[in-house]
C-alpha cells in the first residue's frame, strides 16, 4: 500500500487527469439535461406533471414518415422543353426525305404532323406510365401541368405518324417508312426529364411538412403520478422535453452549465482514480497505465458525444465493448471489466437512453472479457464478437419486454446495427498492437509468444545451460501454481520465469547445475571472485533482454528475482576464511526489490527451487522446513519491503510451493530385480 502512496504522489499522475478533464470539458455539449427520466410501458415516478409552458406536440416518426411519403408522392416529375433538339432532329428528317425523293405530298405531310407533335411535347417511354398520371412541363419560363395521357410519347408515335400518313395518296408504303423514321430514330423526344428540377420541388415538399401537430397549452395535465407511460404520454413527454432543452436550456446561464458538467465530469474521473488506486497492482506506478486507461476514458467520451444524434439506435452500431478487449489485453480480468464499467459511464449521461445502452455494452463488455482468454486469436476473435453480438441483441429484447410488452415491435435495423457491431469489434481490435507500441505494453498474444519454449532465446538457453532451462521450467510450474492461487498474471509470471536467469548464457560453467560431473569451476577463485561472477548473470540478463528486445514487464523479474539479496554461500565461506562480516558489499545482488505478486512469487521460487535439490530426504516435514526458511530468509532481509502482496498471499504461496516440491519429489517405489 506505500508503494501506492508513493506513486500518486507523483504531480504528473494528475496533470494527466487534468488534461483528460479539459479535453472531454471543451467536447462537452452544454445544455441543460431534462430533469425527468421515463421509459414507455413503465410508471411515472415522479410527481403529478401540469405543462409549466406551452408546447408543440411532436409527430411521432411514423407519423412523420408517412406525411413526408405523402408528400414525395404528390410531387410530379418535371419535363424541360429542348427547342435545340427540334432543330436538329427536324432538320435530320427533311435531309433523309430528301435522299428517298418522297412526294411534295409525304414531305408537307410528315413536316405538319412531327412539328404538330414535337409543339405538343414528346415523351421518353416508360414502362410504367401510370406511375407519371401527371407530368410538369417547363417550356419559355412557363410551368404547366399536364395529364401524361395528352403528351405524346415514344411508344405511341408510329400510330400517330401512320394516321397521319393514311390520308396521303399515291405512297402505299406508308408503314415501311414510318419503320424507317423510327429505326433511324429521326424522331426523337424534345422533353428531356430534369432530376435537378423535380428533386428540389420534392425537398420543398417534404420541406412543408410539419413536424408537429397541435399545441398543449400551460395548465394541462401531461402526466399523473404511477400512471403508466402510454405511447401518447410518451408522446407528449418527448414534445415537454424538446421544448424544455431548447426554450429553457437555451436561456440558462453558460457558468452554471459549466458547474454542473465539470461536476459530472470530476466525479466520473474520480470513481476511475479510485478503481485504479484500489488494483490488485500498482497501476500507478508505471505512468503508461494512467495514459492509457485516460485515453480509452477520453476516446469512449467523444464517441459517445459525436454518435449521440436524432437517432439514438445508431448508439447500437458503436463498438463499445472493443474498450473491454483493449483492457483485458493488458490487464486482468477483473480490474479490466471494473475500469470498463466506469468509462461507460457517459452512456448514462448523455444519450436518450441511457440505462438502455448502458447496460447491453456492459454485458458485451463483460461477455468478451470472459471469452476473451480461449477466443483471443485468428478467426476465434469472430466468436468472441458473436458471443458480445448476442449479448447485445439479448439485452434490447429485454428492454423492449419491459417496455412495450411484446416483441412485435422490435426494430430489426437495431439488430442489424447489433451484427455490424461485432465486425467493426474484430475491425478495431487490431488497434491493440499500436497501443501496445505506444505505451511499452505486452499484450497476451506477445506474452504466449514469449512463453513458447521454442523461441530462439529459449533455444538458446537450453543449448547452452541446460541445467539452467531445467531450473527455469520448475520456477515458472511454481510460480505459476502459485499465482493461480493468489491471483494474478499467470501469463506475466510464466514468462518472466522463463527469462529470470537467461544471463547465465554467458557463463554457464560458472552455476553448478549446468557444471559436468568431477568439474567444481570455483575450485581456484577466491569466495569474492565467485559471487563476483554469480552476481554478474542480473545485468548480462539484462543486456541479453535488451538486445532480443524482450518487454519491460519480463526485464523486470530479472532485476528483482535477487533484489538486494547476499550470494550466501560464498559470503559464509569468505566469513569463515577470517573476512569482515561487515564487508558485503561484494557480495550483494545490486538489482530491485520486487513491486507486484508476480516478482515476488519468481523470486521465492527460485530461490525455494534452487535449495530443494540440495535436499537429501523429501519427506513433507523436510520440504516444508526447507520452504519456511528460504521464504523466512527473504523476509527478515526486508526483500518485500516494496511489494505489493499481503502475509496472507505469502502464507498461500508457501503452502503451495510444499505441495508442489512433495508431488515432484515424491517416494518412488523401488522394483526387484529378477531373480
Amino acid at each position: 500500500m506505500s508503494s501506492r502512496f508513493n506513486s500518486i504522489r507523483n504531480p504528473k499522475v494528475y496533470i494527466a487527469f487534468v488534461v483528460a478533464f479539459l479535453v472531454v470539458l471543451f467536447f462537452y455539449p452544454m445544455e441543460l439535461r431534462f430533469k425527468y427520466e421515463y421509459q414507455r410501458g413503465r410508471p411515472w415516478m415522479y410527481e403529478t406533471l401540469i405543462a409549466p409552458i406551452d408546447f408543440p406536440i411532436l409527430k411521432t416518426d411514423a407519423e412523420l414518415l408517412e406525411e413526408i411519403n405523402e408528400a414525395a408522392d404528390r410531387v410530379l416529375p418535371v419535363f424541360r422543353y429542348d427547342r435545340a433538339i427540334v432543330l436538329e432532329q427536324m432538320k435530320a428528317l427533311n435531309v433523309w426525305m430528301d435522299s428517298l425523293q418522297l412526294a411534295d405530298q409525304w414531305i408537307d405531310t410528315l413536316n405538319q404532323t412531327v412539328g404538330r407533335i414535337y409543339d405538343k411535347g414528346l415523351l421518353p417511354y416508360f414502362e410504367d406510365a401510370s406511375e407519371y398520371p401527371m407530368i410538369v412541363m417547363l417550356r419559355d419560363r412557363n410551368i404547366t401541368e399536364l395529364p401524361y395521357a395528352e403528351v405524346y410519347n415514344e411508344r405511341t408515335l408510329p400510330l400517330y405518324l401512320r394516321f397521319a400518313l393514311s390520308d396521303a395518296e399515291n405512297h402505299p408504303q406508308a408503314d415501311s417508312v414510318v419503320d424507317a423514321i423510327i429505326r433511324n430514330k429521326l424522331v426523337q423526344p424534345n422533353l428531356v426529364y430534369d432530376e435537378k428540377r423535380t428533386d428540389q420541388m420534392h425537398k420543398e415538399a417534404i420541406d412543408y411538412v410539419s413536424p408537429t401537430k397541435g399545441m398543449y397549452y400551460t395548465g394541462q395535465l401531461i402526466v399523473t403520478e404511477g400512471e403508466t407511460v402510454t405511447p401518447q404520454i410518451e408522446q407528449l413527454l418527448d414534445s415537454y422535453k424538446a421544448e424544455y432543452e431548447q426554450s429553457i436550456g437555451m436561456s440558462a446561464e453558460s457558468w452554471v452549465l459549466w458547474i454542473g458538467h465539470s461536476a459530472i465530469l470530476l466525479i466520473i474521473l474520480f470513481l476511475l482514480f479510485m478503481a485504479m488506486f484500489y488494483a490488485e497492482r500498482d497501476v500507478f506506478g508505471n505512468r503508461n497505465n494512467v495514459h492509457f486507461i485516460l485515453l480509452l476514458f477520453v476516446l469512449s467520451f467523444l464517441v459517445t458525444i459525436f454518435m449521440d444524434g436524432d437517432s439514438p439506435f445508431l448508439m447500437y452500431l458503436t463498438p463499445y465493448a472493443v474498450f473491454a478487449l483493449y483492457l483485458v489485453s493488458f490487464y486482468p480480468a477483473g480490474f479490466a471489466f471494473r475500469i470498463y464499467s466506469i468509462i461507460l459511464l457517459p452512456l448514462l449521461i448523455l444519450p436518450t437512453l441511457g440505462l438502455e445502452l448502458y447496460v447491453a455494452n456492459l454485458l458485451a463488455g463483460a461477455i468478451g472479457i470472459l471469452c476473451f482468454a480461449h477466443f483471443n486469436r485468428g478467426w476465434l476473435q469472430f466468436l468472441n464478437a458473436t458471443f458480445s453480438v448476442l449479448g447485445l441483441v439479448l439485452s434490447y429484447l429485454s428492454f423492449r419486454l419491459i417496455t412495450e410488452g411484446t416483441l412485435s415491435t422490435v426494430n430489426f435495423e437495431i439488430v442489424l446495427f447489433s451484427v455490424l457491431n461485432g465486425f467493426l469489434i474484430v475491425s478495431a481490435y487490431p488497434l491493440v498492437y499500436l497501443f501496445e507500441k505506444i505505451f511499452s505494453f505486452v499484450s497476451e498474444a506477445s506474452l504466449k509468444e514469449l512463453t513458447n519454449t521454442n523461441s530462439k532465446l529459449l533455444l538458446e538457453l537450453a543449448r547452452k545451460a541446460p541445467g539452467t532451462f531445467q531450473h527455469s521450467l520448475q520456477v515458472a510450474n511454481l510460480s505459476e501454481a502459485a499465482v493461480r492461487e493468489i491471483g494474478g498474471n499467470v501469463l506475466v509470471v510464466r514468462a518472466g520465469a522463463l527469462y529470470h536467469d537467461v544471463g547465465k548464457i554467458n557463463n554457464p560453467q560458472c552455476f553448478i547445475e549446468n557444471q559436468a560431473v568431477g568439474i567444481n569451476y570455483h575450485a581456484n577463485l577466491t569466495p569474492m571472485e565467485s559471487a563476483m561472477q554469480i552476481i554478474q548473470h542480473v545485468d548480462d540478463g539484462l543486456e541479453i533482454a535488451k538486445k532480443h528486445k524482450l518487454p519491460k514487464e519480463v526485464t523486470d523479474f530479472i532485476e528483482t528475482h535477487h533484489a538486494k539479496s547476499l550470494t550466501a554461500y560464498f559470503y559464509n565461506t569468505y566469513c569463515n576464511n577470517g573476512g569482515d562480516p561487515e564487508n558485503k558489499e561484494p557480495f550483494m545482488y545490486h538489482g530491485q526489490y520486487p513491486t507486484t505478486r508476480e516478482q515476488v512469487i519468481v523470486m521465492m521460487a527460485d530461490a525455494v527451487e534452487a535449495a530443494s535439490r540440495s535436499l537429501k530426504d523429501y519427506s513433507y516435514e523436510s520440504i516444508s522446513k526447507l520452504v519456511d526458511g528460504i521464504i523466512g530468509t527473504r523476509l527478515e532481509g526486508n526483500q518485500l519491503l516494496e511489494a505489493n502482496i499481503s502475509m496472507r498471499d505469502v502464507h498461500l504461496v508457501k503452502e503451495v510451493f510444499k505441495q508442489q516440491l512433495a508431488q515432484i519429489y515424491h517416494a518412488r517405489i523401488s522394483y526387484p530385480e529378477r531373480k
